[in-house]
């Protein structure tokens, strides 16, 4: 420690007598000094040296106007060191400009002259222009101000490479007294804060500060501990400034985050890992982030809010709580549900103009803004029924006219949709052919008769055409025989007769009628109208039942409560006063057989009895199970198939056999007083 403030000194007082002109035999010539401007020396009395002493060349510190002639005048003197004038402070001589050795002053010589050299070398650092060495006599060194003043500024933080540094003062302190208690300790505090400069400096990746520090610090506390550190530190700084420069380079060429291995925010993140305090990479992020930020506004306000949100995702990995991509995050939502809601409005206008292609393509849009926006589903419903309905919206009434005079059956437009079709794995009476549970999407729009072909309706298909129904040709059909209390065959029953082989009134529905006769009324009514008409699909018959229900009933789960149709109820009499032995319980609905057509209200969409007063013939062909049934809702029809599928309750059926999914299977051919039919109209 006292090598390296000698040192010091040593520079300050070649740089001094350089300023003065000094030479001979007097004093040290300065190489390449600026004599011109130097002053005369005084001649040398028999008491004065002829050089400077030793010990106080080696405490003093070169001057501020010295500074841009030797690279060894640094203020802090531990950086000259090595100097020439280091080595003759250690040798207790000095050469001189010629070249010869000054005898170093006597332990007794007069110290007036030591003082003031010393003053003037202090003064020195005030003006060298217009300062002459004096010989004649110096004051002391004020010891206790200087100590003063270099505790406040180490207090001040001013530590070092300044006159009026801690450094240099408490150095100026220790070269009259090296053992100075006060000043040893001062330059211990200067070092421990500089290595805290160090790191502060590190951390902000100004390295060259932090290896300037470095170097000071190793020469005066070479065995400080916090020096290996700082080495360390600074080694592996060198390869995170690499990094950042590189971090750098890439977001200034605008690879942010992209592409992948090969973007500033990855470095950046890479360099926080390692040092998360690291306040260059802090910094970088930061400028990545509001980039990005950025980027996600202008990109939303232009609607590409897929990228606004990919860009706030990436933001967000840049600082994963910040609040500004927090508040940018909630803006851009806001943003989104304005619009989406601007376009479902817009959406609105042009379907009720019947821009449908418009109404869609906004649609389409309002998704992909926001898929969850209230009302999406609906709009698209009401969208594709106009597309398939033309002029027709769901509900409307439909009566066809008929070539021949008259009007085919009422029909109503049924709104599209998709449903569960078959009854769940747990439904109390559920049976294997009901499965397996699927969904189903309606793609093609219909309209569906209200209520069950008419016995009169049916009258009028017969006498147009001179068909003969089945149960014409047969002689035979089902009854039932109040007699016995059971169904059985009878002969001379055809179409026209009702439950118990009486004649049927106009306006009951035609039971008595197989699948060949429902399929051929159906073909009849298309010639007549000139539209497709046919049977309903089983999966188009099931959705109209359900009308939006998933219940075991069309209902509701539990057993009516209310007048829902004709069913078998444990009120219902016969005419000889029987009653059901399997029936609902505390339900009467007012009729023993069928009833006459639209007795009971319709459901939500308008449809009369498609469960209760008749079973009906479908389209389908039957399966024993939904694997591999169509999805959209058509007809499951295989060529050739000798066995067709029948829905819905009739006024007979046992109460489990009232469920929705409930479905029987028959014969073509098949007739009975439980069986009729319906027809729709493809749109």
């Amino acid at each position: 420690m006292r090598k390296v403030a000698q040192l010091g000194s040593v520079v300050l007082m070649v740089l001094a007598l350089s300023a003065c002109g000094g030479g001979g035999d007097e004093s040290a010539q300065a190489p390449d000094a600026a004599s011109t401007d130097a002053q005369p020396k005084p001649a040398a009395t028999g008491d004065e040296p002829a050089a400077a002493p030793a010990d106080a060349v080696a405490d003093s510190e070169p001057t501020a106007s010295e500074s841009n002639r030797d690279e060894a005048a640094v203020p802090a003197g531990p950086a000259a060191g090595d100097t020439a004038a280091g080595e003759s402070a250690t040798t207790g001589s000095e050469p001189t400009g010629d070249g010869e050795a000054v005898a170093e002053p006597a332990a007794d010589d007069d110290a007036e002259g030591g003082y003031t050299m010393r003053r003037r070398l202090m003064d020195s650092t005030m003006g060298a222009d217009e300062w002459s060495p004096d010989l004649t006599g110096a004051p002391l060194v004020d010891v206790e101000a200087t100590l003063q003043r270099a505790a406040e500024a180490l207090r001040a933080g001013r530590l070092d490479q300044t006159e009026n540094s801690a450094l240099v003062l408490y150095q100026r302190v220790l070269e009259g007294d090296p053992e100075n208690e006060v000043a040893i300790k001062g330059v211990d505090d200067v070092v421990a804060a500089l290595l805290v400069r160090a790191d502060e400096s590190f951390v902000q990746a100004r390295f060259n500060e932090a290896a300037r520090i470095l170097s000071v610090v190793s020469k005066l506390r070479p065995d400080d501990p916090g020096i290996p550190l700082l080495k360390a530190k600074l080694d592996s700084g060198r390869e995170v400034g690499m990094l950042l420069a590189e971090a750098q380079r890439l977001t200034d060429a605008g690879k942010l985050i992209e592409p992948p291995g090969e973007n500033a925010a990855e470095i950046y993140r890479l360099v926080l890992s390692r040092e998360p305090q690291n306040v260059a990479a802090q910094t970088g992020l930061a400028r990545v982030e509001a980039e990005l930020v950025g980027r996600a506004s202008r990109a939303a306000e232009t609607g590409d809010y897929s990228e606004s949100e990919r860009l706030l995702a990436e933001a967000g990995k840049a600082s994963p709580e910040s609040d500004a991509v927090q508040d940018a995050s909630a803006r851009i939502e806001s943003m989104r549900e304005q619009r989406a809601k601007e376009l479902m409005q817009q959406a609105e206008a042009a379907l009720t103009a019947n821009q449908l292609d418009e109404a869609g393509s906004l649609l389409d849009q309002v998704v992909a803004i926001a898929a969850q926006t209230s009302g999406v589903e609906d709009l698209r419903n009401r969208i594709r029924n106009a597309s398939s309905y033309a002029n027709l919206r769901p509900g409307e009434s439909v009566s066809d006219e008929m070539r021949s005079g008259g009007t085919a059956p009422e029909l109503v437009v049924i709104p599209l949709g998709t449903f569960q079709m078959g009854s769940p794995d747990d439904e109390s009476d559920r049976k294997s052919n009901e499965g397996p549970r699927h969904a189903v999407t309606l793609a093609k729009a219909f309209a569906m008769a209200r209520a069950e072909v008419t016995v009169a309706q049916f009258r009028r298909f017969v006498d147009a055409t001179g068909y003969s129904p089945t149960s014409s040709q047969v002689g035979t059909s089902t009854i039932y025989d109040e007699q016995a209390g059971t169904m059985a065959a009878k002969s001379g029953v055809n179409w026209q007769k009702g439950y118990s082989g009486r004649n049927a009134e106009p306006t009951a529905p035609v039971i008595h009628v197989s699948w060949t006769d429902a399929k051929s009324y159906a073909d009849w009514v298309s010639r007549e109208t000139g539209k497709p008409y046919r049977l309903p699909s089983e999966a188009e018959f099931e959705y109209v039942m359900r009308a939006g229900s998933n219940a075991r009933f069309p209902w509701g789960d539990s057993n009516p409560t209310r007048l829902v149709g004709n069913l078998t109820g444990d009120g219902d009499r016969s005419e000889s006063r029987r009653n059901w032995v399997n029936a609902f319980p505390d339900y009467n609905d007012g009729y023993w057989g069928p009833a006459p057509v639209r007795s009971y209200e319709a459901n939500r969409f308008g449809i009369h009895d498609t469960n209760g007063n008749v079973s009906e013939w479908v389209e389908d062909c039957w399966h024993d199970t939904y694997s591999r049934a169509p999805a959209d809702g058509s007809p499951w029809v295989n060529p050739g198939c000798n066995r067709r599928v029948i829905r819905g309750a009739s006024w007979a059926s046992s109460p489990e056999q009232a469920r929705t999914a409930f479905r029987l299977t028959a014969a073509p051919n098949t007739t009975n007083a439980r069986l009729g039919f319906r027809v729709v109209r493809e749109l």
